[in-house]
């Protein structure tokens, strides 16, 4: 892992080969193969490893105080080696649907499940309007901030993420 994360700091993803991981490692080809299929699927251990923050709701805020929270940590991530490794997974994605399949699944899929249970839970206490579609809410926000990390728009900074929450949520907190 330590080794994947110095030479992510170097190259890119497409540019990292297997070779050279496990000489700066100090292991043979082998050995890599014996626990990783191949180099996505050792990316993307490290990216789990070294960069995905936890991010959880705290209890006793808004369901807008939460998303705004995880929006501008997601933020900071971008702003990173996490946005770095997240855009050049999804370029290696284009040419390998297994790599988008694990990011989604293992990554992306975890997160959406917690939100989308908040946002929920915020339908029921009438915080949000019956009938608010939590995908539909999730990728207004979430989608606009990877799209503007991947097509390289800045700024993408915490002031951005509050107020993109802000406009999203007028549009479905209950009346």
């Amino acid at each position: 892992m330590d080794a994947v994360f110095e030479l992510l700091q170097e190259k890119s993803v497409r540019d990292l080969t297997l070779e050279e991981v496990a000489k700066r490692a100090k292991v043979g080809k082998p050995t890599l193969y014996k626990w990783w299929p191949g180099k996505a699927a050792l990316v993307m251990a490290m990216f789990h490893e070294r960069l995905v923050q936890t991010d959880i709701s705290s209890p006793g805020k808004s369901l807008q105080q939460n998303l705004s929270a995880r929006a501008t940590g997601l933020i900071r991530q971008l702003n990173g080696l996490f946005g770095k490794v997240v855009g050049e997974l999804i370029a290696e994605g284009q040419s390998d649907p297994g790599v988008l399949r694990a990011l989604y699944d293992q990554h992306i899929a975890v997160r959406r499940a917690g939100m989308t249970s908040d946002i929920m839970q915020a339908i029921r206490q009438g915080e949000l309007a019956v009938g608010t579609d939590p995908a539909l809410l999730l990728d207004s926000i979430f989608g606009a901030l990877y799209f503007k990390m991947l097509t390289g728009q800045k700024p993408i900074d915490e002031q951005y993420g509050e107020a993109l929450v802000s406009q999203v949520c007028s549009g479905v907190v209950s009346r």
